[in-house]
């Protein structure tokens, strides 16, 4: 996206719903919104709206690229249990 001058943010959020009660999702996004905050790291630039922060306080993402997939993985001190793909979790 930096290369084709696009202005966008990677989003970050969690939902309601998964196996396990709440969801991580991950997008892009050209808008920023009164209930986001913005962390930028490197060149990347993050948000996460004023719900989700609260439930990803202390978290830790990372990409990891193996044989079988490519994905964003969030070590959440928060959650108390995950499921099996580590897109969901429980408090």
């Amino acid at each position: 996206m930096k290369e084709e001058n696009i202005d966008s943010y990677f989003r970050i959020s969690v939902t309601g719903g998964g196996c396990s009660g709440f969801q991580y999702e991950f997008s892009t996004d050209h808008q920023v919104t009164n209930n986001d905050e913005i962390y930028e790291h490197n060149e990347a630039r993050i948000l996460i709206d004023k719900i989700s922060i609260k439930f990803l306080l202390g978290s830790v993402i990372d990409y990891k690229e193996d044989l079988i997939e490519s994905s964003f993985k969030i070590n959440n001190p928060n959650a108390a249990s995950s499921c099996g793909c580590g897109t969901s979790f429980s408090i």
